[in-house]
């Protein structure tokens, strides 16, 4: 399935109907009164969370969403029905903004949170409600109000505790695909993932076993300029926004001739330019791909590089599971610090 995480659509909720003019005709009452019904409300349009949904790609076949029409009032005081609601299910971490100021109008977090993004317009009066002592057969009845219009914005933001950084290539899906259920596209060439990835890890066997666990985004591989724009970074860095701590993986790739040192920094520069307050979450840096002689070769002096920076360097190994429990747990311990502090 495509990964949509941004898309553009309009609501139309239903129109009121219109209240009727109408008069009693019954045997016996010659002149009878006013008995015309109103109007029923025009459909409200919801928006449902669906903690399923994991893109808003159904939302770009339909541009246009509308609800259903109030029915109009009739005679013998009889109302007319309302127009049923349209409900429309979206990814859990959807925000809602209006397209011509950018203001954010909703912002979808939970699982069934139910928010009306448009609403329908209000049944016409029946003359019934006109009726005076001095008019007693009224001839005049309203027309249902039109029901709300809107253009809208959708932007799915993932939700997760730890949000999974680094450049193309340095096993963030492998890494993902090691320490949960999750199961990424895994390949040997850059951006392999182009969209985020959700895995649930489990510590000391998971919730139903006693234990605990926290979720963490696989976010796709970023390179200089993604704030601005360069590799859909920008498009992806939002990702990280709801993110409670950041993982910044690195490694040694001597075909890219990058430096884990100078990536680090590199990354950190993307994270202040797209945002200062991201920028300061809390974070935790791990070397990957220990199971390569050159990366453990490499790993001490690297870790005192990264201490120069006041930076605690793990090390870690998807294939070999090496250091993987122990990153685990630090990241569980800094993403739900009142959950580690009754361990």
């Amino acid at each position: 399935m495509r990964f949509v995480d941004e898309c553009a659509v309009k609501v139309v909720a239903g129109d009121g109907g219109n209240g009727v003019v109408a008069f009693r005709r019954e045997k016996y009452i010659p002149f009878g009164g006013p008995s015309g019904g109103d109007g029923g409300k025009g459909g409200d349009i919801v928006f449902e969370g669906d903690e399923g949904m994991s893109t808003l790609l159904d939302f770009t076949h339909s541009r246009t969403i509308r609800a259903d029409k109030g029915k109009n009032g009739s005679g013998s005081d009889c109302y007319g029905r309302a127009g049923e609601e349209h409900l429309e299910k979206v990814p859990v971490g959807t925000e809602i903004r209006d397209a011509a100021t950018g203001e954010l109008l909703f912002d979808i977090t939970a699982q069934g949170q139910r928010v009306v993004v448009a609403r329908g317009g209000k049944g016409g009066r029946g003359n019934i409600h006109f009726a005076t002592a001095e008019d007693r057969a009224p001839r005049r009845a309203e027309k249902g109000d039109p029901g709300e219009s809107r253009e809208l914005e959708l932007t799915l933001k993932v939700l997760a505790d730890v949000g999974l950084l680094g450049f193309p290539n340095v096993g963030k899906s492998t890494f993902v695909a090691s320490v949960s259920a999750a199961h990424p596209k895994i390949a040997d060439y850059p951006f392999t993932t182009l969209a985020p990835s959700v895995g649930v890890v489990n510590i000391g066997g998971g919730p139903r076993s006693g234990g605990a666990a926290f979720v963490i985004a696989d976010i796709p591989g970023l390179i200089p300029g993604a704030a601005e724009g360069a590799g859909l970074g920008n498009r992806f860095l939002k990702h990280v926004e709801r993110t409670r701590a950041l993982l910044h993986l690195v490694t040694i790739d001597h075909g890219e001739g990058r430096d884990p040192v100078a990536d680090y920094k590199a990354l950190r520069k993307e994270l202040v330019t797209w945002s200062p307050e991201l920028a300061e979450r809390p974070e935790i840096v791990a070397l990957s791909k220990a199971d390569l002689p050159d990366v453990k070769e490499a790993y001490p002096a690297l870790k005192k590089r990264f201490a120069r920076l006041k930076v605690k360097l793990h090390l870690v190994s998807a294939a070999t599971k090496e250091g993987l429990d122990e990153l685990s747990l630090s990241l569980f311990r800094l993403t739900k610090p009142e959950a580690a502090a009754r361990e």
